[in-house]
Formats: C-alpha cells, structure tokens, sequence
C-alpha cells in the first residue's frame, strides 16, 4: 500500500472532490437538504470559510478556507460524510469488511484535496467546480444547475450571470 500523504497547513485554502460510492446514485441532490443542514451544523462546531460548492448527483466539488492556525479538514468531512450517512435510511448492500467496521457504503473512503498555491489556481479551482454540472452535461448553462454556490458568486460579481467558463483541458483533479 502506497504511504498517502495529506498537506496539512493551517488556515490554508484546499480544493476537494468528494464522491459517493455508488457513482451512478443520485443521492446527494436526492438529499440536498440533509446534506445543506449537515454542513451547516459541521461549520457551526468546526469552522471553515465555504469559498466554493458545488453539488452533482454523485459527488461534490468545493473550495474551503480553514480559520487561522487550524489545518483539520479531515476531521470536518468526517463529521459532513457521518452525520449525513447516519441520517439516511439503510437501503444499501454492505460487504463484510464494511459490515466489520460499522460502515454504511455511502461514501469513498478516500477524497480528492489539492491545497491551493496561489491567486492563479485559486481562480482554476473555483472555476473547474462552478464549470463541473455543464461539464458532466447535466445543464447546457452553469447558471441553470441549483446545486451551486455559482449563484451566491454571481449575485456578489465574481462571475457574470451568464458565464459558461473556459474550456479546462487536463486538470490533473479531475476526479471525474
């Protein structure tokens, strides 16, 4: 087994991809509102900026600041993929291993995160999540997928309402 490492730097600006297991479910926007509710109560005991989020029907993308001097995103999305599991009725199949360590099969088990560099992959990032519903053909518009932090961006300027985004050839995150 490969030794995976994490970078861990406090207050620091990271990009994720979070997936479900089931990568043909749609049940994160099936349940959008457990997931929205579970982020917020998450936030409200461990802090972190949301900067970008974007919710497809089996995985998300999102772009979180932690407050200063704290590194510990592993522990939020502990919280975020637990509390959220835990509240959904059990309908999946388990194997043995996961019945073994008291798993639900929800979740990957493992998440895509890239600590941002500078202002010019900040940008990238933000982009690639926005651009992510019209890039998987969920939408032929951005602004036309709810599931999107898009709309908060474009209502404060950072983006035109009708924005569509640059094409992104070879983004080495897409976890897609």
């Amino acid at each position: 087994m490969s030794r995976y490492r994490r970078a861990h730097v406090p207050g620091a600006t990271y990009f994720f991809t979070v997936n479900l297991l089931n990568r043909r479910s749609d049940l994160l926007v099936r349940h959008i509102d457990l997931l929205r509710e579970t982020v917020r109560a998450t936030r409200s005991r461990h802090p972190f900026h949301i900067d970008a989020w974007v919710v497809l029907p089996d995985h998300m993308h999102c772009v979180w600041t932690l407050p200063d001097g704290d590194a510990d995103f592993a522990l939020r999305w502990k919280i975020i993929k637990f509390a959220f599991a835990r509240r959904l009725p059990k309908t999946e199949v388990l194997t043995a291993t996961q019945r073994s360590r008291g798993e639900r099969g929800i979740w990957q088990r493992r998440y895509w995160e890239h600590l941002i560099r500078d202002e010019r992959d900040y940008r990238h990032h933000l982009d690639y999540a926005h651009r992510n519903p019209l890039k998987d053909g969920l939408v032929e518009r951005v602004v036309g997928w709810p599931y999107s932090g898009f709309h908060r961006a474009a209502a404060v300027g950072v983006y035109p309402v009708d924005w569509c985004g640059d094409e992104v050839e070879g983004f080495a995150g897409d976890a897609d």
